[in-house]
């Protein structure tokens, strides 16, 4: 059973997000340890790049610091690594296609499984082109986490009939970012899923307060933090661990109180 599926198994997931290397690797690794810690039940990593076209400006921003500060592909899979000698919980990549095929896409795979990397998400990898990676991702036991976006209500059974890991449900068009309100008929879209799979689906984009959480994993089977988490980062730097660990158990506290209902 893969570990990605254990996530979700029997409770509804917390899955946070962080971008590795900002404000630089071991606070970064510190960050996963202690989000575990605090009840993430799940965690993604960005692996910093100059055109973050899915991010919003917190998270571009986040990738401009971890670049500045030295962070490579290479050592952030070293930090990854030494992160799961002490984090159980499965860990994915956030990357675009462009970092992939620079590194070499064998030799790219092959680094994850030695650093405990259990999926991608890559939001520039149409479904269409996913064949592109499909194929080794196989080989190397990655799945390659997919998104479903409001615009793609016809294509939505298509892609949950493929995918792998947990479908990762866009809750707003445009950019990564907190949002006040989130008025996509998310509903909509996982009963979509549920018609062709029973793949688990986590809810993102704009997620910030523990009542956008609590009503986005109650309609769903988790929900993921991204941009207010790095804001916390942005904000404490390298004093970041204990406020974005307190925020995670409030968020995941949440989600657990959706289950309940």
């Amino acid at each position: 059973m893969s570990r990605i599926y254990q996530a979700f198994e029997n409770k509804k997931a917390f899955i946070g997000f962080v971008t590795g290397g900002d404000p630089d690797l071991e606070t970064t690794e510190k960050l996963v340890i202690a989000m575990e810690e605090a009840g993430a039940d799940l965690i993604e990593i960005g692996i910093p790049f100059s055109d973050p076209i899915a991010e919003g400006v917190v998270i571009q921003e986040a990738n401009i610091r971890a670049l500045s500060a030295g962070c490579t592909t290479d050592k952030l899979f070293d930090s990854v690594k030494r992160a799961r000698e002490k984090v159980n919980v499965p860990m994915v990549f956030l990357t675009y296609i462009h970092p992939i095929y620079t590194y070499g896409k064998e030799k790219f795979m092959q680094r994850c499984v030695e650093c405990g990397i259990d999926g991608l998400i890559i939001p520039d990898l149409p479904f269409e082109e996913k064949g592109e990676l499909s194929d080794v991702c196989r080989n190397y036991g990655i799945d390659i986490i997919s998104l479903i976006a409001p615009t793609s209500h016809d294509r939505i059974r298509k892609i949950a009939e493929t995918a792998q890991g947990f479908l990762y449900v866009v809750s707003s068009m445009g950019v990564t970012g907190v949002r006040s309100r989130i008025e996509t008929d998310i509903e909509g879209m996982v009963k979509l899923v549920r018609e062709s799979s029973d793949i688990p689906c986590a809810i993102g984009f704009g997620i910030a307060a523990p009542e956008q959480a609590k009503a986005m994993a109650a309609l769903s089977d988790g929900a993921i933090v991204g941009s207010a988490i790095v804001k916390l980062v942005a904000q404490y730097g390298r004093e970041s661990v204990g406020p974005v660990a307190d925020y995670v158990r409030l968020m995941k506290a949440a989600v657990k109180e959706a289950e309940a209902n």
